[in-house]
């Protein structure tokens, strides 16, 4: 201590402050740290409570798409009037329609009310044949065609609940709003009242919401996701074939073997571009490249996957690339320093241990890929498809949906059932993006290692 600094300290002071009792100004630290923490505690509260609350909207409108109301009843299938030859011959059989497979429905529907004792008081004949779906009588003729064995006797058909009726028992539908409905009368669910207390009608799960194809505007409880499903499934197969040894042999490239040159950057920079380009931009893209220029078919799986694969091509490179980035220099060089080459200390030493963070990239990267529905609004995916496409490679160029299509398209539809199945179909993707992010979860920690 000098003679000027021990003048000084003489003529400080003397300090009554303590360690043990913070002053004003570690207080006023104090608290804002406080509030900080509290902040962040809010903003993940409300997080949390909008969540909830989403999942609860979604699931609470959704769920009642995976159950079904039928009507039970036996059907005498009368040779009379689906085989007036007796043949059994089935082109003579496809010849008859679905307007004399509804009259057979409707005839023993009155039988089965009749055998019951249920009064149908104010009912028509076609109010009685309202009970029951449109789609029933195609679903009755399907069994015939698939068994003419049946042909003559009487079995028991489990027929869709129109969707009205099916809509009373799931709270879309009142008695008061019937009054004023003209798809459906007071007297039809009070019909329906009565089919329930004799255990012809009730409201089990519905196997045909996951497996059947859509359905037009005036059978919403027929429509299911099967070709749906079918044709997400297909894309992301294309896109994982294709994106996956593209993505990862780039990202080798670039990160191990490119030089760094104006070249490498110039791509480096476009890679991270492309990553944020808005994925209508791709759609457009497909548009012109896949379907008027190759001349490939709309609305089929090879062009949707073809769009998806330059989509997440980028948004598996840069995480590729980053899991490489992140292995030690230590092994490459002792690799290189044992006598292996710079091909085999990549492929047998840098990649392994990059493996978690490129199938957790991948993973991801399909999943965003599954929810996307612009670009494919754009190739005509958005098309109403009854048929389902065929087994790969030539199923891949039959028509087919996707599961965010699909539910765009149902939630333009103006019936309250169809917004229904979109709820239900938005619960089906949320579970196949789960799946999808658990088995990124357990392949990273599975293969990850340390050193």
């Amino acid at each position: 201590m000098t003679d000027i600094t021990a003048s000084q300290a003489a003529a400080m002071p003397p300090s009554t402050s303590s360690l043990l009792a913070p002053d004003a100004r570690v207080r006023r630290r104090n608290a804002a740290e406080a509030r900080f923490r509290s902040y962040g505690l809010a903003a993940i509260v409300l997080a949390l409570m909008a969540l909830v609350w989403l999942l609860f909207s979604i699931f609470g409108a959704g769920l009642p798409a995976f159950r079904q109301t039928v009507i039970q009843f036996p059907v005498t299938l009368e040779a009379g009037k689906l085989d007036k030859d007796g043949g059994r011959d089935p082109a003579a059989l496809a010849k008859v329609t679905t307007v004399t497979y509804a009259k057979v429905l409707s005839a023993s529907l009155k039988a089965a009310i009749a055998d019951k004792g249920i009064q149908a008081e104010g009912l028509t004949d076609k109010q009685i044949t309202g009970m029951f779906s449109q789609e029933a009588p195609a679903m009755l003729r399907r069994a015939v065609l698939a068994d003419p064995g049946l042909i003559g006797q009487t079995i028991t058909f489990d027929a869709y609940a129109a969707g009205r009726i099916d809509g009373y028992y799931k709270g879309r539908v009142t008695l008061e709003s019937a009054s004023r409905d003209s798809n459906v009368t007071p007297e039809q669910l009070h019909l329906a009242d009565a089919l329930k207390e004799a255990g012809m009608l009730s409201t089990p799960f519905n196997p045909g919401f996951l497996a059947m194809p859509d359905a037009s505007d005036k059978r919403p409880e027929a429509a299911g996701l099967g070709i749906a499903v079918l044709g997400s499934a297909y894309m992301m197969v294309v896109v994982l074939v294709l994106s996956l040894p593209i993505g990862v042999a780039a990202s080798i490239y670039l990160e191990e073997f490119a030089p760094k040159n104006r070249l490498t950057d110039l791509i480096e920079v476009n890679i991270a571009n492309l990553a944020a380009v808005p994925s209508i931009v791709y759609g457009i893209l497909g548009l012109a490249i896949f379907i008027n220029m190759a001349g490939l078919p709309q609305s089929a799986p090879i062009v949707g996957g073809l769009v998806l694969t330059l989509m997440t091509l980028p948004r598996i490179i840069i995480p590729t690339r980053a899991a490489l980035k992140a292995v030690p220099p230590s092994i490459r060089d002792a690799a290189l320093g044992v006598g292996a080459s710079k091909m085999q200390s990549v492929l047998h030493h840098v990649l392994p241990l990059a493996a978690p963070g490129i199938l957790t990239g991948m993973i991801i990267g399909l999943a965003q890929a599954l929810g996307e529905t612009a670009p494919l609004l754009l190739i005509g995916m958005v098309a109403f498809v009854r048929d389902f496409p065929a087994a790969p490679p030539a199923g891949l160029f039959d028509p087919a949906s996707a599961l965010p299509v699909q539910i765009y398209n149902w939630t333009q539809r103006g019936d309250p059932g169809f917004v229904e199945r979109a709820s239900g179909a938005i619960i089906v993707l949320l579970a196949f993006l789960l799946v999808m992010n658990a088995v990124a979860i357990i392949l990273r920690r599975r293969f990850e290692r340390r050193w």
